[in-house]
């Protein structure tokens, strides 16, 4: 590819990433690749892995022998290994910056990972019908990412061809959909300087051509997993001698969901994973369960995740068994702001291919992109969640999830236009 990547060089870019999907931590084919094309642009800095993450802020990193799974899978897909080795031990993403005189520091965040859902392999859809389908089987791209890094290279090369003046910002953040790498790069001190945020989502269940110019709504989350340990005992002979550790997960999931609503706003609690025992006959002597707590607010959540650890150490206390609880992944709730709002609405009015602008909207759903938007507004800056649709055959998170890829287009001139806009009126 070279300096100034075509439409088509893009396209190519998104289906190659599409055909490699990696999830959270473990974007070693997607980071290289990224890398890769990055170091053909003539950037002021480039930084990955460890350089763009506070490590101990990294939540839900998998074992070292999923890890090392992945990072072979990378290696035999053709990642370079000079790129690999700075991504050893889960350590993925990477920030571009380009100095451009004086002016404002904006910086644009793009999340990288999949998900764990098999690809649809039926003919009417696109990726299996193009020969770019998923080749992780059993990952795909189910929510875009594929496309929004796609979209941060191609702003990159738009605003480095333009008049900007100023310093650009593009963070690749890995392990958006564990929200467990937003807090990570929010504290690496890479937004220290940064005046003005914008983060990008395709889709949303809005149709290609029309552009959100600042999402709401968002809940805050927090992602939990609890381990039971109990004492086994034979069943039938000598149950008494048992702590049932499966009778102790039952109970917490019980109680669970009778946490009390809260009158300040929306909450939610779920419990998507659970597992434990070895037989039918012994009584269980390790247990576990996964589960997560929301809120309208991120008060809201920390009211929701009190009450949920208390449960879960009541329920293991009751059957007499240990527990310990470990949080997998959080992120607070955000606003997007007001000025940047109506500045994107601006410019994408004279976007080709906008033909439907909608001031804002609620996610009803969790980011951690909120990790970076809070750190710069909390500092004095202003950020905005901006939403460019694409008509998509299945839903978020499905496996027929697909997006047009007329989208990428748009959302390059949406973004780049408004960076421009940006460090041009400083609002």
């Amino acid at each position: 590819m070279s300096q100034q990547a075509t439409f088509d060089d893009l396209i190519s870019l998104r289906r190659d990433l599409h055909r490699h999907p990696e999830p959270a931590w473990r974007e070693f084919y997607t980071t290289a690749r990224i890398v890769d094309e990055l170091e053909t642009r003539d950037l002021d800095a480039l930084y990955v892995g460890p350089e763009i993450l506070d490590a101990d802020e990294r939540m839900a990193v998998p074992d070292d022998e999923e890890l090392d799974e992945w990072f072979e899978k990378a290696r035999v897909a053709g990642a370079r290994e000079d790129i690999l080795e700075r991504l050893a031990g889960g350590f993925t993403g990477a920030v571009a910056v380009l100095e451009r005189g004086e002016g404002p520091t904006i910086g644009l965040r793009v999340d990288i990972d999949g998900l764990p859902i098999t690809e649809s392999e039926d003919e009417d859809h696109l990726p299996a019908a193009e020969g770019f389908r998923s080749e992780n089987e059993g990952f795909m791209h189910a929510c875009g990412h594929d496309a929004h890094a796609t979209i941060g290279l191609g702003i990159l090369d738009a605003v480095a061809a333009s008049d900007f003046q100023g310093t650009f910002k593009v963070f690749f953040q890995p392990s958006e959909e564990r929200v467990a790498g937003g807090k990570a790069v929010a504290e690496s001190g890479h937004l220290d300087d940064v005046d003005y945020l914008l983060a990008l989502h395709v889709g949303l269940d809005h149709p290609t051509g029309e552009v959100v110019c600042g999402v709401d709504g968002f809940l805050a989350v927090s992602h939990f997993r609890a381990d039971f340990t109990g004492a086994p005992a034979h069943a039938g002979a000598k149950p008494e001698e048992g702590d049932n550790a499966n009778l102790a997960a039952a109970a917490a999931i019980q109680n669970l969901y009778g946490i009390s609503r809260h009158s300040d706003g929306a909450t939610r609690v779920n419990v998507g994973l659970m597992g434990g025992g070895t037989a039918t006959n012994i009584v269980a002597e390790e247990s576990y369960i996964e589960g997560e707590v929301r809120g309208a607010t991120t008060e809201l959540m920390e009211y929701m995740e009190g009450r949920a650890h208390t449960i879960i150490e009541s329920a293991a206390t009751m059957h007499d068994c240990d527990v310990e609880i470990s949080v997998e992944g959080k992120a607070p709730s955000a606003r997007s702001d007001d000025a940047l709002r109506a500045l994107v609405g601006d410019v994408s009015e004279s976007v080709e291919g906008v033909d439907s602008i909608l001031d804002s909207d609620e996610l009803g759903g969790s980011e951690d992109a909120t990790y970076l938007m809070q750190y710069v507004q909390d500092r004095g800056g202003l950020a905005a969640y901006v939403g460019v649709g694409t008509d998509h055959p299945g839903g978020h998170h499905t496996r027929t999830f697909d997006v047009d890829e007329a989208t990428i287009r748009i959302a390059i001139d949406v973004l780049s236009g408004s960076i421009d806009r940006i460090a041009a009126e400083r609002p």
